[in-house]
């Protein structure tokens, strides 16, 4: 594959594709494609090995059957593992999130192995989480304010090997008024929106990583007025 394209890999859409997370490869690849860099989004579906020459990695949400055949998938692919060796960015929503985590426990009370990318475990809450969320990010990622919209019944614990993205200051989130986790260039939460069409900021983080350079700001004020409207609706 060439240097001068940045390749989104798009993780097992067929499978972790339930709430349109799918959308956040389209967006990394506008955000590229408003700055004048080429990039190609690359789908890799089930029974497909995962390349390990992409320059960033995207997974979405998905229910109990299908989250679990994604981790059964991911943890046989060695090509996934060493490119998050040498330090490929990968982004994870929800079920994405558990999978790359430690372990996860599906409603029906089943354990199962997470590929241990996170240090994160997740058990089934009490009761499911849905609606708006407003998240004050870490200064680590940013410091802006996070929003999206969670369907879960996932309680994550974060262990020592991993942080937090930052604080729920509205919603559920991680279950302990944290939200998300990182290791690394590993990300993860739990918000669908699709959430970087509603957080550039974050996408734009994911993508400085993919480029190894920090990226200027792109302005585009509908973004900029939505975020606002929502921001304020939501506080």
């Amino acid at each position: 594959m060439s240097d001068s394209i940045v390749h989104i890999g798009l993780i097992l859409p067929d499978v972790l594709g339930t709430y349109g997370d799918s959308g956040n490869a389209t967006v990394l690849a506008q955000r590229l494609r408003w700055r004048g860099t080429r990039s190609e989004i690359v789908p890799v579906h089930l029974g497909e090995p995962v390349p390990d020459s992409l320059s960033l990695y995207v997974l979405g949400g998905g229910e109990d059957d299908a989250q679990v055949l994604a981790a059964q998938q991911l943890r046989d692919q060695p090509g996934f593992r060493r490119a998050v060796a040498r330090g490929a960015p990968v982004f994870g929503v929800c079920a994405g999130l558990q999978v790359l985590g430690t372990w996860f426990r599906t409603s029906a009370g089943t354990l199962q192995e997470g590929l241990g990318l996170l240090d994160a475990t997740t058990a089934p809450a009490r009761r499911r989480a849905v609606g708006e969320v407003v998240v004050r990010l870490d200064p680590a990622f940013g410091g802006e304010t996070l929003t999206g919209f969670e369907n879960h019944r996932g309680h994550t614990t974060v262990g020592e090997g991993s942080v937090p993205l930052g604080k729920v200051r509205r919603g559920t989130g991680n279950g302990d008024r944290t939200e998300g986790a990182c290791t690394g260039r590993v990300l993860a939460t739990y918000l669908h929106g699709p959430v970087l069409a509603r957080n550039p900021a974050l996408a734009d983080l994911l993508l400085g990583w993919a480029l190894g350079r920090e990226l200027p700001p792109l302005p585009v004020p509908e973004v900029t007025a939505l975020r606002r409207e929502r921001l304020g609706r939501r506080g």
